[in-house]
């Protein structure tokens, strides 16, 4: 009976199979995980390594700015005209192209807006109707029953010393 247990571990020729699986798993989670992303933080350190006074940045929490400092671990940014904001460098997410418009262009808005109003307008209030009838139907309340009329009443009072029963 023992010698059969072995024959059948034997005999299933998987083992290499197996084995190759073992070491190809560790490989492939190298090349698809562990490369790239050691590749994308060597990148941001060189990017954040060679900032330097004048680029414009973005930072990790979505404000664009112009750096106007660096120190050894913090920059200087001007977030707005005389408004300057002290960084980590690693708050700085990337460094933004200088094609990219630096501040908004108001006068092309105004022109789009002018341009869009001489377009057809659409108006989201609500069109008035012409006639409302305001009035009450008084005619059908005279019709009603004594029975109905009671119905509408109250039926029971409760004093102001009792407690509602539960």
């Amino acid at each position: 009976m023992g010698s059969d247990m072995i024959l059948a571990a034997s005999s299933g020729g998987s083992g290499g199979f197996n084995l190759l699986l073992l070491l190809a798993v560790p490989v492939v989670f190298y090349f698809l995980l562990i490369r790239p992303q050691s590749k994308r933080r060597k990148e941001q350190m060189n990017m954040q390594t060679a900032m330097e006074p004048g680029a414009r940045v973005l930072t990790t929490s979505g404000i664009r700015a112009t750096v106007v400092s660096v120190d050894d671990d913090g920059l200087l940014l001007e977030i707005a005209p005389g408004v300057e904001v002290h960084f980590v460098k690693q708050a700085v997410m990337q460094v933004l192209k200088d094609d990219e418009p630096e501040e908004l262009d108001d006068e092309a808005d105004e022109d789009e807006l002018e341009a869009d109003e001489d377009d057809e307008r659409v108006d989201l209030v609500k069109d008035e109707p012409s006639e409302v009838d305001l009035s009450k139907d008084t005619a059908g309340l005279d019709e009603l029953d004594e029975d109905e009329a009671e119905e509408s009443k109250p039926k029971a009072k409760a004093k102001a010393g009792e407690k509602p029963s539960a």
